[in-house]
C-alpha cells in the first residue's frame, strides 16, 4: 500500500511539473479536454439509456400488437407513437420523436468535433508562445546560466503544449467517431421501428376493412 501511495505521489509531482512547464496554454487545453470528455460521457450514458440492443427485434415487433407487454425505453417509445389515431398522425409522431431524440446527440457530437479540432490548435498556440519566449531569451543577449534556463523553459513550453494537444485530440477523435456510429445506429433503429410499425398498422387497417366488407356482404345476402 505504501509503495502504491509513493507511486501516486511521484506521478502527481511529475504531472504538476509538466503542467507548470507547459505554461498558460495548458489551462486552455485542460478546459477543452474537460468539455470534450464530459460530453463524451454524457452522450455514452444517454445512448445506453435508450436500450437499443436490450430487446430483440422479434420482441418489440410483438409489442406493437400487444401493448400490455411493453417494457423499458423501447416500450415507452411504442406507447408514444401508438397513441396516434391514423397512419399520418403516426408518421408525424415519429418525425417529432426523431427530432427530440436525435437533436441533443447531434448538438453534443458537433461540440465534441469542435473540441477535437481545437485541441491541436491550442497546442500550436502554446508552441508559438514557447518559441517567442525562447527567441526573447536569445535576444536578451545576457548569456550565462539564466539565459539557458529561459531558453529551456521556452522550449519545454513549446513541446509540452504541442504533445498535450495531440494527446487530447487523438483519443478524442476515436471517441467521437465511436459515439457518432452509435448515434447513427440509433437513428437507423428509429427508422426501422417506424417502417415496421407503419406496415403492421397498414395490415391491421386492411384486415379491418376486409372484415367490415365481409359483414356488409353477409348482411346483404
Amino acid at each position: 500500500m505504501e509503495r502504491l501511495l509513493a507511486i501516486v505521489r511521484e506521478s502527481f509531482t511529475q504531472a504538476r511539473e509538466i503542467w507548470i512547464a507547459g505554461g498558460g496554454g495548458m489551462v486552455a487545453i485542460a478546459v477543452d479536454a474537460l468539455v470534450l470528455f464530459a460530453l463524451a460521457t454524457h452522450v455514452h450514458l444517454r445512448l445506453r439509456e435508450k436500450g437499443l440492443h436490450a430487446v430483440p427485434e422479434r420482441t418489440w415487433r410483438k409489442w406493437i400488437e400487444h401493448p400490455n407487454e411493453r417494457r423499458g425505453p423501447i416500450g415507452k417509445l411504442l406507447d408514444f407513437v401508438a397513441g396516434a389515431p391514423t397512419l399520418a398522425d403516426a408518421t408525424r409522431a415519429f418525425a417529432g420523436l426523431r427530432t427530440t431524440e436525435l437533436a441533443p446527440f447531434d448538438r453534443d457530437l458537433r461540440v465534441m468535433r469542435i473540441c477535437v479540432t481545437l485541441a491541436p490548435l491550442l497546442g500550436l498556440f502554446g508552441t508559438v508562445t514557447g518559441m517567442l519566449a525562447t527567441f526573447g531569451a536569445l535576444a536578451s543577449g545576457s548569456g550565462g546560466e539564466k539565459t539557458m534556463s529561459m531558453i529551456a523553459r521556452g522550449i519545454s513550453e513549446a513541446l509540452i503544449t504541442t504533445e498535450t494537444g495531440l494527446v487530447i485530440a487523438l483519443p478524442g477523435l476515436f471517441v467521437t467517431w465511436q459515439l457518432t456510429r452509435r448515434a447513427e445506429s440509433y437513428r437507423t433503429f428509429l427508422t426501422h421501428v417506424e417502417t415496421v410499425f407503419t406496415q403492421q398498422q397498414h395490415a391491421r387497417a386492411k384486415r379491418a376493412a376486409a372484415a367490415a366488407a365481409g359483414e356488409v356482404a353477409a348482411l346483404a345476402s
